[in-house]
């Protein structure tokens, strides 16, 4: 049976914030002691890594071991329990995403993965277009399909300052497209996608579909993937969602779940009744987006990532947001200190970027400071998160200006 206990406990201490702006008291008296684990393990680094791996609540260890807990004791009768989690975990993500009901979101187990079914529900070479930006996995991904001629690939590329404008991506669209797979939030500048319901109203005019990688976005600032009209989205809980690798997700339009899209990439937990092992032929799925199900599912990232939709929820995104954009501070620190940042503006997402020659090199120097960053490409990833306090900040921006300038 699903204890309540970890998570009433951080709805609790989120309720004892009360509402409006987020403080540093507050932080300190009702959310650090939500991380205490981490923060004592890790008391003198400054985490300035949380757009790449967030740091984990204390529930998330007893979410864990309660799905242990139910396989120990239970067995086999487990299952029960584990699905129960598993639609509540479609449920609390549709809630974060705006998903209009909670069967339009698909576990999976990477946004990879997500992608992958989409490409293998057309029958002939779709016609794709992305930008040059997408995140490694998907990149691979389509580069792959590409490469074996399973679609035919269009990439974007960026401006010269690594932007992308919204009149590019659109003749890309109106060149001819099937499907346009575009990130909300570019994983290594922190740009927001410009015009995106415009684009999406574009792609859609020239009879395409859109999916949108949400994996820079969900839990940064509202999401509405209804509202955007997306075809698709795929994400994950690594990063802002706090659930570590394994959880993700791929949400499909209601319009999609009707039966009349199907795709390769299916399990025999797709199946209608799939416990009765009836074999008919063709197989005959489930409704909705229980369609879209594959093999035997991973039951331990569902509890894994628990606490952190509960804490995203409890809090909301729309503060965490607003605190989020204390990025401009730092912003203003580095610049009084020579260094040239983007971020903490509303076209960003939550991360700091300093284009860079050294950019690893920089990132580098910055960990052996106890400053904990990461590079991509020519840009250093700069994100402290609700836990960071200006002090951290303060330290954080003198050691970024001695890495950059080599002393």
């Amino acid at each position: 049976m699903q204890t309540r206990g970890a998570s009433e406990a951080i709805e609790s201490a989120i309720a004892a914030l009360g509402p409006g702006p987020l403080d540093d008291d507050g932080i300190a008296a009702q959310v650090a002691p939500l991380f205490s684990r981490v923060l004592a393990r890790r008391a003198h680094a400054i985490d300035l890594a949380n757009h790449s791996l967030g740091r984990p609540l204390d529930a998330t260890a007893a979410d864990v071991a309660e799905a242990i807990g139910l396989w120990e004791t239970r067995m086999g009768d487990a299952w029960d329990a584990w699905l129960a989690e598993r639609d509540a975990y479609r449920a609390r993500l549709a809630r974060l995403c705006g998903a209009p009901r909670p069967d339009c979101i698909v576990p999976k187990t990477s946004a990879g993965q997500g992608l992958r079914a989409i490409l293998n529900s057309y029958d002939t070479a779709a016609r794709v277009v992305a930008t040059r930006a997408e995140f490694d996995s998907i990149d691979v991904i389509l580069r792959q399909y590409a490469r074996r001629g399973r679609i035919a690939l269009s990439l974007v590329e960026p401006r010269e300052d690594g932007c992308f404008v919204a009149e590019d991506l659109l003749a890309a669209v109106r060149a001819g497209a099937d499907l346009v797979v575009v990130s909300q939030v570019l994983f290594n500048t922190g740009q927001i996608l410009p015009d995106l319901p415009a684009l999406v109203a574009a792609a859609h005019a020239e009879g395409a579909r859109v999916l949108l990688d949400v994996y820079h976005s969900l839990g940064v600032f509202p999401v509405d993937v209804a509202a955007l009209d997306v075809d698709f989205a795929i994400g994950g809980s690594y990063k802002y969602l706090r659930g570590g690798p394994g959880a993700c997700y791929l949400y499909l339009h209601p319009r999609h779940l009707d039966g009349s899209l199907s795709t390769l990439d299916v399990g025999w937990f797709a199946k209608d009744e799939p416990f009765a092992y009836e074999r008919p032929d063709p197989p005959r799925f489930a409704p909705g987006g229980d369609a879209f199900f594959e093999s035997t599912p991973p039951i331990l990232p569902l509890y894994q990532a628990r606490a952190g939709q509960v804490f995203t929820l409890a809090i909301g995104v729309a503060r965490l947001r607003a605190h989020s954009l204390q990025q401009r501070w730092l912003v203003a620190a580095l610049r009084e200190r020579g260094v040239t940042a983007i971020g903490g503006t509303e076209d960003r997402g939550a991360f700091v970027a300093v284009r860079l020659a050294e950019a690893v090199r920089c990132s580098e120097r910055l960990a052996e400071r106890g400053v904990v960053t990461d590079a991509r490409g020519p840009w250093l990833r700069l994100c402290p998160d609700v836990l960071t306090t200006h002090p951290e900040l303060a330290t954080a921006c003198d050691r970024v200006a001695e890495a950059v300038t080599g002393r």
